[in-house]
């Protein structure tokens, strides 16, 4: 079943179920491929399945965790290599990356239930942003790349569409 943006709903339950109908599109576009579909390159620049549910986990603990003072998880940001956050490395399996996933959503969930959208936090860039914002920065960051999924998915084996069918 799709899960609605509520038309009523207050403004956090609404930019709460927003982003988390993205990452529900996240996992769905990974279901059903193996592992060498999922980290197979189908952009000169490296896009893979893999790469981009890893990416959106370490952001998401980022945006969420880093930003309002919580604990996380180490994160594959690395100076010295701007995209090893986009790429499942060689030992991590399909299991961690998506254990990796889900494990960052239920701490960003965490925090998203324990502040209110006017609470401040800093980013990894030093500016001091809002719950509101992070949530609204989220929401663009998921729907972009869960867009991106959703042509490599059709490259990879034909699969379409933004959301499972009903």
């Amino acid at each position: 079943m799709i899960r609605r943006v509520p038309p009523t709903g207050g403004e956090k339950e609404i930019l709460y179920t927003a982003l988390d109908r993205h990452r529900d599109v996240v996992m769905w576009k990974v279901q059903g491929l193996d592992d060498e579909r999922l980290r197979r390159s189908m952009t000169p620049s490296g896009t893979s399945l893999l790469g981009l549910v890893k990416h959106l986990a370490s952001v998401e603990y980022g945006w969420f965790c880093e930003t309002f003072g919580r604990e996380t998880e180490p994160l594959p940001f690395d100076p010295q290599d701007p995209e090893a956050d986009m790429r499942a490395a060689p030992g991590e399996t399909t299991e961690d990356v998506l254990a990796f996933y889900g494990r960052a959503r239920a701490a960003a969930d965490k925090v998203i239930r324990e502040t209110d959208l006017d609470d401040l936090g800093t980013s990894w860039a030093g500016d001091t942003v809002s719950m509101r914002w992070v949530l609204v920065h989220m929401i663009e960051e998921t729907a972009r790349h869960a867009g991106h999924m959703d042509i490599v998915r059709e490259l990879l084996d034909g699969a379409t569409g933004d959301h499972p069918p009903t």
